[in-house]
């Protein structure tokens, strides 16, 4: 394993960091696409018990002044921001009934 990703204090998420801490949202979801359900219900259940703790721990720096490791758990926000609705709705990595229709993100959030 690489060398650790997020702030000490999410030790217990670090087993997700080299997978889910991603940059932008077309490679969260290319990352959700390749996953299988049970990777991401794990990833789900650890992310979403500790995401209260992980947004409160974010919000003590400014957007641009954000250390990596804290960047690095923002990003593994958003990537259960991605897996949320497979989870919690659609039971499958794909949105139901949209054939081989892809999503292409041409703008990312401002960081």
């Amino acid at each position: 394993m690489s060398a650790q990703l997020l702030p000490i204090e999410f030790g217990d998420l670090e087993q997700f960091a080299e997978k889910w801490c991603l940059a932008d949202e077309t490679q969260r979801y290319d990352q959700r696409l390749g996953s299988t359900m049970p990777d991401m219900q794990r990833f789900y259940d650890a992310i979403s018990a500790r995401a209260e703790d992980a947004l409160t721990y974010c919000d003590k720096f400014s957007i641009d002044d954000m250390p990596e490791d804290a960047k690095n758990l923002m990003y593994l926000l958003y990537s259960m921001i991605q897996v949320s609705f497979p989870i919690e709705v659609w039971r499958q990595p794909r949105i139901p009934d949209t054939g081989s229709a892809s999503l292409t993100c041409v703008i990312e959030p401002a960081l």
